[in-house]
């Protein structure tokens, strides 16, 4: 199983594409189950994947959280399914030195929406080469995402992918404008609508967040026919037992499911 995606293949010939795989990383067996069940419905589906999962979740609601295995023994999981699937992978970073390290390893960089503010991790993610997919904040209007895009570019990366999950709409709550897709896609990078997180309700269970999946496909299913370039989708075998955003994110046949919808809709606009 091999995927022929690359970010740095060149954005003007992209197709369509997917970032998929579980919330966070909580052993290797798991990731690459995962990873291989999910390469299969993306080749099945004909979407180039980018495997994500995880090695370090440093923004959980409460400080007893399940935060990952940590970056040394997460990079060298994720660096076997490079390997041995021929996937590309995708996982967070969270502070300057933390990117260099990680840019050894990822093909792309991960900035979490409550960090895309922080010019130093920008200015580290953009350093390495890598692609880097920016998460806009819940608290920033679609346009304000130009200054991340000006950040990590001032470092001469223009491997910048650009992600919407949600804008905070009173408490414990998000909601999806469609026109933030179409407004990001002005600043010149594909733009990834996050079906899974725009269904979170942030802190919405007490100690932990909550979240409404059975919102995943009808908001995934807008944001492509409204023109994204791509879906993020975290996707576990039991999502009701995960350490991490259980209650948002899909079993694997409900992304089956999904990504066959994606496809016939794709397929009605005439679109990769």
């Amino acid at each position: 199983m091999k995927t022929i995606f690359r970010l740095g293949d060149g954005w003007d010939a992209r197709p369509f594409f997917l970032i998929a795989g579980p919330c966070v990383i909580e052993s290797e067996s798991l990731v690459l189950n995962a990873a291989d069940a999910i390469a299969k419905m993306a080749q099945l589906h004909r979407f180039p994947l980018v495997f994500k999962s995880s090695y370090d979740k440093a923004n959980r609601t409460s400080v007893s959280s399940y935060r990952g295995m940590g970056m040394e023994e997460g990079l060298r999981i994720l660096q076997k399914v490079q390997r041995e699937m021929g996937l590309a992978v995708l996982s967070d970073v969270h502070g300057p030195e933390e990117a260099r390290a990680a840019g050894e390893v990822l093909d792309v960089l991960q900035i979490p929406a409550f960090l895309c503010r922080q010019t130093d991790l920008l200015l580290a993610a953009g350093a390495t080469g890598r692609g880097v997919n920016v998460k806009k904040g819940p608290f920033l209007a679609p346009w304000d995402m130009s200054h991340a895009v000006e950040k990590i570019a001032s470092t001469g990366n223009k491997q910048i992918l650009l992600t919407e999950r949600g804008t905070s709409f009173g408490y414990n709550n998000l909601v999806s404008d469609m026109r933030s897709l179409a407004i990001m896609q002005q600043l010149g990078y594909p733009v990834v609508f996050d079906g899974t997180h725009s269904v979170q309700l942030p802190g919405g269970g007490g100690r932990v967040s909550s979240g409404q999946r059975e919102f995943v496909a009808p908001l995934s299913r807008a944001a492509v026919a409204a023109g994204c370039d791509g879906l993020f989708l975290e996707v576990h075998p039991d999502p009701d037992a995960a350490p991490s955003d259980g209650a948002n994110m899909l079993n694997f046949a409900m992304l089956d499911r999904l990504l066959s919808e994606v496809r016939r809709i794709l397929d009605a606009l005439c679109r990769a």
